[in-house]
């Protein structure tokens, strides 16, 4: 078993980012060479902006590298929720930004000739109990009618042809969702960038900022630069130069594993939907079939904010358990990768974008970036140089949290919680 990311094992190297010191000065300056950060960065660079990308560690090593590998299109909350906390147009608007979201990384693959074994394959959300499916079908009335009518209500006897378990009770079908090689996109995406012209910097942590008069000094232990913006895009990676915003990001551990390649015959007899599918726990699991014919299978497994290997194999062992209860017959197919890594969370579990502290920033996808996290690049790209607003965050309220200061001590507490609730409901 190896315990790094499947999607960095299996995607080619970066081979752009620049050698020598970090020097220099530019236009913009964009922490984070992940999805949003990149997004941004090349967005730019098409523009003629000289800009900058400082990475602590490697292109796409955090979120962006160690997800499930799902796009999966509207909002992970309940759309009547959505219509009650902000109204039916900024629901609607919310949940539109997700699907423009997959739209974006589409478009992006196209123009930039990205091979990353992209396909509109539909998600599949699954009701673990039937009183869940009460829920998901009165959501399902109000989206389909309002907002998404390319959704579908599937009982309990019409999954037989997309997932082979009996642990659910019927789902909803998001027909523009989407999957793709995470690995091979966020590395395709950093080359696009660099080839436009931007100059990425990787294990080049930023220690300290200071005003440069209308800019900022941006201090690495490889030298400094300067900008007259700058873009944080760290998410639940954020370091301690940015307390503001580590106050308000939660970090929560997610973990995957990865079987061998199935064979046909297995797939069929699990899921012959070949779809994205997630389930509907607080501590729920999320599952698709990876290019090369594995079974990916990830979830919150343990409430920890930490990934390393001794957490990450305490976490898969977990998951491998899960699995097995979905999925009996393969109980005897190897697991061939365990990884895991942090999520961004807030405490509502909606993203913020914006203008904070002197700096531009996009995080807190709350597990939910990869479908939005490439779009908000571009967003974020148009608001630093004046050409629109189109960041359907705009206006949300983003309070610290709590007793927070960057260290989650209070994750154990929460997951006890969340146990409680899926026992008892």
């Amino acid at each position: 078993m190896k315990y790094v990311s499947y999607w960095h094992d299996t995607a080619p190297a970066f081979t752009a980012a620049a050698s020598g010191p970090v020097s220099g000065a530019y236009d913009i300056a964009v922490i984070g060479a992940g999805f949003t950060g990149l997004g941004a960065a090349r967005k730019l660079a098409r523009e003629s902006r000289s800009v900058v990308v400082l990475e602590a560690e490697t292109v796409g090593f955090g979120a962006s590298g160690r997800n499930g590998g799902h796009l999966n299109n509207g909002i992970a909350h309940s759309y009547l929720q959505a219509c009650e906390t902000f109204g039916a147009d900024k629901a609607r608007a919310i949940y539109r930004a997700f699907d423009d979201g997959i739209a974006t990384v589409e478009r992006i693959i196209a123009e930039e000739g990205i091979a990353c074994d992209f396909r509109r394959s539909g998600k599949l959300k699954l009701a673990s109990k039937p009183a869940h499916f009460q829920g998901l079908a009165r959501n399902f009335a109000a989206l389909n009618r309002s907002v998404d009518p390319d959704t579908a209500l599937l009982d309990r006897s019409e999954l037989a042809n997309e997932v082979c378990s009996d642990a659910y009770h019927g789902g909803v079908l998001h027909k523009k969702s989407a999957m793709m090689h995470m690995g091979r996109f966020v590395r395709g995406l950093g080359s696009a960038a660099a080839r436009h012209g931007a100059t990425i910097h990787e294990h080049a942590p930023v220690t300290a900022r200071e005003r440069d008069g209308a800019g900022w000094r941006l201090v690495t232990p490889r030298g400094h630069v300067t900008a007259g913006k700058v873009l944080l895009a760290t998410g639940a990676y954020t370091g301690p130069a940015f307390p503001w915003f580590r106050r308000r990001i939660v970090p929560v551990g997610s973990f995957l594993i990865a079987t061998r390649p199935l064979t046909a015959a297995e797939i069929a007899a699990t899921v012959p939907g070949r779809r994205t599918y997630v389930n509907t726990k607080n501590i729920g699991n999320y599952f698709r079939i990876a290019p090369d014919d594995r079974l990916l299978w990830g979830g919150r497994a343990r409430f920890s904010a930490t990934s390393d290997q001794r957490s990450d194999a305490k976490s898969g062992a977990i998951l491998r358990h899960g699995m097995i209860e979905v999925f009996p017959h393969l109980a005897d197919a190897a697991i061939d990768y365990c990884w895991g890594g942090l999520v961004d969370m807030t405490r509502d579990r909606y993203p913020r974008a914006g203008e904070a502290d002197g700096l531009y920033f996009a995080m807190g996808y709350s597990g939910h970036g990869a479908q939005i996290a490439s779009h908000m690049g571009e967003i974020m790209a148009d608001l630093m140089t004046g050409r629109a607003n189109r960041n359907p965050w705009d206006g949300l309220a983003w309070d610290a949290v709590p007793g927070h200061f960057g260290k989650p001590w209070f994750l154990p507490l929460v997951g006890a919680w969340y146990k409680a609730l899926d026992r008892l409901r």
